[in-house]
């Protein structure tokens, strides 16, 4: 291939819970599409960015972290949104910590094809105070498979993306791009509302009762410059809607007020922003609800 041609492919980005992929994804495409917090399993869908430089287009594909821990319907297509990602894309982007190898990689590892492409990248390198616990981690690793580049970088600091990407370009195809060079995700703004609403419960209601909720767009409506949205957000039992409610409607309109802030800033719009709250047991285990509501 020419080195200097035009190229184009998918590029997945893979690896454990709470390794920092989301905050990767954002940081390379520029925008915040997909939606972070401390919380493992943030993440539900997969999603592609989509990077366009004068040398390439990158699609991004962020997986949910692969983990066997929890068993339910949701967890199941979680993990298989993870697998297929897998079989179409042309490299493959997996994190891991600088700070060394957990157990818990090992089953992402044993995921990768054998015939494709791995880049390893050792991500939150700027914590990693220890400059010889990163040589350490960068034997032990390569020693694991033929990894096809290990790049160490700092998805929150967005620091030696450059160098993971210039390692991801020389496996990418020869092609022209596939979309437009101002398009930034295969999603539309309504699945990326109901993904918004979703982080601000993760980051404000801690360990309570996040991996319980989900939410569903009930109507999306552009009126001009305006987005007029409603959403439903499903709890799995009564008890827990109160605390999502909480004392006199504050944790619910603090969480529309963040949400319609984050929809503002992305869309780039006003929003109007109407939020309920419904209990409905046993959702995650429910496979015509999971795919009602969008998961693959």
């Amino acid at each position: 291939m020419a080195e200097n041609a035009f190229r184009f492919g998918k590029v997945a980005i893979v690896g454990r819970p709470n390794v920092g992929k989301s905050t990767l994804l954002n940081h390379l495409v520029g925008v915040p599409l997909s939606i972070t917090s401390s919380k493992a399993q943030t993440t539900r869908h997969r999603i592609q960015g989509i990077l366009t430089d004068k040398d390439a287009q990158y699609v991004f594909v962020d997986t949910p972290g692969f983990q066997k821990r929890f068993q339910s319907k949701l967890n199941s297509m979680m993990n298989r949104a993870v697998t297929n990602a897998l079989d179409e894309v042309d490299v493959v982007v997996m994190v891991i910590e600088a700070r060394g190898w957990d157990e818990r990689d090992a089953p992402v590892l044993a995921l990768l094809p054998e015939g494709k492409p791995v880049i390893l990248a050792l991500n939150k390198v700027d914590r990693a105070r220890d400059k010889a616990v990163l040589a350490k981690t960068l034997v032990q690793v390569a020693a694991m498979r033929d990894f096809a580049a290990l790049v160490p970088v700092s998805a929150e600091k967005g620091t030696q993306l450059k160098p993971l990407l210039a390692e991801v370009r020389r496996f990418l195809p020869e092609a022209p791009a596939g979309y437009d060079a101002d398009t930034l995700t295969d999603r539309s703004e309504r699945f990326l509302a109901a993904e918004l609403i979703r982080e601000k419960i993760f980051r404000l209601l801690g360990d309570e009762l996040p991996y319980t909720t989900a939410v569903a767009i009930e109507s999306f409506a552009i009126e001009g410059t305006m987005r007029r949205i409603a959403a439903t957000i499903y709890v799995d039992r009564p008890g827990q809607k109160a605390i999502l409610i909480g004392e006199g409607g504050e944790t619910l309109k603090r969480i529309g007020t963040e949400a319609r802030k984050s929809m503002e800033a992305l869309f780039g719009a006003k929003v109007f922003l109407e939020l309920w709250v419904k209990p409905k047991s046993g959702w995650a285990d429910s496979e015509a609800l999971l795919r009602q509501w969008g998961y693959e």
